[in-house]
C-alpha cells in the first residue's frame, strides 16, 4: 500500500475517535455543577437576565439538539462562540496556541536530548553507579507532580537566586522554567524506555560482532545499536507530546503562560462549554495528527516496515 494511502485511511479511521471524544467532552463538561447563565450573569441578575442568557447560549435546547448543533458547527470549521467573551472559539483558540506548541516542543526536544543520553549512558553501563543514579532520577521525574516541581524550581530559581522570571511570557528566560518543569516526567519515561530498548539490542549478535571487528564502542552504540532500538524510543516520544500538550494545563496555570492550557482552566471554571469543547477537540486532533506522524518516520527508521 503506497503511504497516501495510508495516511488516508488513517485519517478516515480517525473520525470515529475524535467523534468518541467530542460526545465525551460534551457530557462530561455539563456533568460538572454549575449554571453556565447565572455564572456569566453573575450572582446579582435577576431571573429573567439569567434565562435570557441561557436561551441566547441554547441551553435550553434538549441535549441531542445541541450536540447536533454543535457537530453541524464543527463541520463547518465553526467552533462556536465564547459564552463570556463573545468571541469566535477559533480566535480564541488561534490567539494561545503557538504559545502552547512552543512550549509542547520545546520540552519534547530538551525531554529527547537528555532522555536519550541518559538511557544511553545506562544502556552502555549497566548495574554500575552511573545505572543507578540515572534510573533514581527516573523514577523521581516520574514521581515528582507537575505543578509541585513547578513551583520548588519558580521558589529556588526565581525567588532565592533570581536568575529568571517566576513566570510570565516574552523571552527566552520565560521559557526555561516552564519546560524543564514539562520535559521532567518524558525525560523519565525516555531514559527509562532507551535504556530498556537499547539493552536488548547491545545482546543481539550482530552487535557482539562489530565489537569483534574491532568497531569502537561509540561507534557500535550510535551507528548500529541505536538506530535498531530507535522504534519503541519513537513511540514513547511519539506519546509524550501528546501528553505534554495536555500537562501543559497544569504548567500554563502555574507560570502564567499565556496558552490554550490556561484558557482551559479559565472556561471550566466559567463553564464556557463552547471553549472547553474546542479545546478538547483541537487537543485531540493534534494527537492523532502525532500518532500518525511517528507511525510514517517508522519506514524511515527501519526500511523493513511497508504500509501494508
Amino acid at each position: 500500500m503506497a503511504l497516501g494511502q495510508y495516511i488516508f485511511r488513517r485519517l478516515i479511521l480517525a473520525i470515529p475517535t475524535l467523534l468518541g471524544v467530542t460526545i465525551a467532552v460534551f457530557l462530561l463538561i455539563r456533568l460538572i455543577p454549575g449554571d453556565p447563565a447565572r455564572i456569566i450573569a453573575g450572582v446579582t441578575a435577576s431571573d429573567e437576565e439569567v434565562r435570557r442568557i441561557r436561551v441566547e447560549l441554547g441551553l435550553t435546547k434538549p441535549l441531542h439538539v445541541q450536540y447536533l448543533v454543535f457537530l453541524n458547527q464543527l463541520r463547518r470549521g465553526d467552533l462556536g462562540r465564547s459564552a463570556v467573551t463573545r468571541a469566535p472559539v477559533t480566535e480564541e483558540i488561534a490567539l494561545r496556541l503557538p504559545q502552547t506548541v512552543m512550549l509542547a516542543v520545546a520540552s519534547t526536544a530538551a525531554a529527547c536530548l537528555i532522555g536519550l543520553l541518559a538511557g544511553i549512558i545506562s544502556a552502555t553501563r549497566p548495574s554500575s553507579f552511573l545505572d543507578y543514579l540515572v534510573m533514581a532520577g527516573a523514577v523521581c521525574g516520574i514521581s515528582i507532580p507537575v505543578f509541585w516541581l513547578g513551583l520548588m524550581l519558580m521558589l529556588l530559581f526565581a525567588v532565592y537566586l533570581h536568575w529568571l522570571p517566576a513566570g510570565g511570557y516574552g523571552t527566552a528566560a520565560h521559557f526555561v522554567l516552564p519546560t524543564i518543569t514539562l520535559a521532567a516526567f518524558s525525560v523519565a519515561i525516555i531514559a527509562r524506555m532507551t535504556r530498556s530498548s537499547l539493552l536488548e539490542v547491545l545482546n543481539q549478535e550482530y552487535v557482539r560482532t562489530a565489537h569483534a571487528k574491532g568497531v569502537p564502542a561509540r561507534g557500535v552504540v550510535f551507528r548500529h545499536a541505536l538506530k535498531n532500538a530507535l522504534i519503541p524510543i519513537l513511540t514513547v516520544v511519539g506519546l509524550q507530546f501528546g501528553a505534554l500538550l495536555g500537562g501543559a494545563v497544569l504548567t500554563e496555570t502555574t507560570f502564567a503562560w499565556p496558552g490554550i492550557g490556561r484558557l482551559l482552566v479559565s472556561a471550566v471554571s466559567s463553564r464556557d462549554y463552547a471553549v472547553v469543547q474546542g479545546i478538547v477537540f483541537i487537543f485531540a486532533s493534534m494527537y492523532v495528527v502525532v500518532n500518525l506522524a511517528v507511525d510514517v518516520l517508522y519506514g524511515y527508521v527501519d526500511p523493513r516496515i511497508h504500509y501494508g
